[in-house]
């Protein structure tokens, strides 16, 4: 690897996971960061995770091979703003933001092109800042690169054995490529659950009926709904076209149903409900069949030889029965690597205070 000098702009989960894996990774690297609060620095250098910090964009990024950009998109385009009088002929920029389109524009505008690949690793947590930041986060998990037509293919080939030396998994696509996939699977999801939990909102009783026993399924097709509202105003507003068209999409698809339903055609329904279960069914990682309680649970585990082999053992000598176990690829805002369902709650219970008990990092759906 012909790397060995990176800087971090911000470090909050994500820059600070990716920041560790590289210094367990490389652990003679050179790695500089900017933060707006010194004690984030000191707390990064004290974790050994930077060599050197500071609370300016200067000359210390001037020598870096790779250069991150870890913060919102907005963020991020000024951050490229501020870096572009210093940068050094040899320097590659990414970034971890889930839309594409903002900052490539950014990108060509300042004529970065020849420095810049797009970066979005699929993986995240409720919790944020440098203080959960773990090695491990991006473990076989989605890691996708936009680069742009200009930059060294040779650049974009030491980024993908990087990206895969971490344990994720490396995937290139077009900024606009990547941008639309996204609106779909996770922009507009996210949209869907917080109008279908306004619309129970809106619809319940003074004494809260529906609140009082919704569980199961609309806990589970609502929980992301429960999303930090800055972070997706930030991202619905820069995937504005992406997002409108596919909901616009999606309207006329729920108006078919809605004059299906009213006249009472039947078989509509059986078709519908047909098509959406082969498909869902269809998804590696995710369980089958319709949307019901889930009992599950998910769990930090390094990618190693045996690890998932060791966790099974422990449950099993438990007495502890496993439904489905598998590893998540799909990250981005879903906590842990390994996710554990179960036959029924006393078991996930079981397994959860255990599991605790034994040190592993446990993530519940509430």
């Amino acid at each position: 690897m012909n790397m060995k000098n990176f800087g971090f702009l911000s470090l909050g989960l994500i820059g600070g996971s990716i920041a560790l894996a590289i210094r367990q990774l490389y652990p003679s690297a050179h790695i500089t960061a900017y933060a707006r609060r010194q004690s984030t620095l000191d707390e990064a250098i004290a974790a050994g995770a930077i060599d050197a910090g500071t609370t300016e964009i200067n000359e210390l990024f001037s020598d870096c091979d790779m250069i991150f950009l870890c913060g919102p998109v907005s963020v991020n385009n000024y951050f490229l703003e501020q870096l572009a009088p210093i940068l050094a002929e040899k320097t590659i920029i990414t970034d971890i933001g889930s839309v594409k389109g903002s900052i490539h524009e950014t990108v060509s505008r300042l004529g970065l092109d020849s420095h810049f690949i797009g970066g979005h690793p699929m993986a995240g947590s409720e919790k944020t800042g440098f203080v959960n930041a773990n090695p491990i986060l991006l473990e076989n998990a989605y890691y996708i690169l936009t680069p742009t037509e200009c930059v060294p293919r040779e650049a974009v080939a030491e980024y993908y054995s990087l990206i895969k030396k971490m344990g994720a998994l490396p995937l290139i696509l077009s900024c606009k490529e990547h941008d639309y996939v996204t609106a779909a699977i996770s922009h507009v999801p996210h949209l869907i659950a917080a109008a279908l939990t306004n619309l129970v909102h809106d619809h319940d009783s003074a004494e809260e009926t529906m609140k009082m026993i919704a569980a199961g399924g609309f806990k589970d097709i609502t929980r992301i709904a429960s999303s930090s509202p800055d972070m997706w105003e930030s991202i619905c507003m820069s995937n504005t076209e992406n997002i409108a068209d596919l909901l616009d999409d999606y309207i006329v698809s729920l108006q078919t149903i809605s004059k299906a339903v009213r006249a009472g055609q039947k078989g509509f329904t059986f078709d519908l409900f047909t098509a959406s279960k082969e498909y869902r069914d269809s998804f590696a990682d995710l369980p089958k069949g319709p949307i019901k309680k889930v009992f599950a649970c998910y769990v930090d585990i390094p990618d190693e030889t045996g690890s998932i082999a060791s966790l099974a053992a422990l449950l099993a000598k438990a007495d502890i029965s496993i439904k489905n176990i598998g590893i998540i690829h799909n990250r981005d805002f879903e906590e842990g690597v390994l996710r554990i369902e179960f036959y029924e709650q006393s078991a996930l219970d079981e397994a959860v205070n255990l599991l605790h008990s034994l040190h592993y990092s446990i993530y519940e759906r509430k």
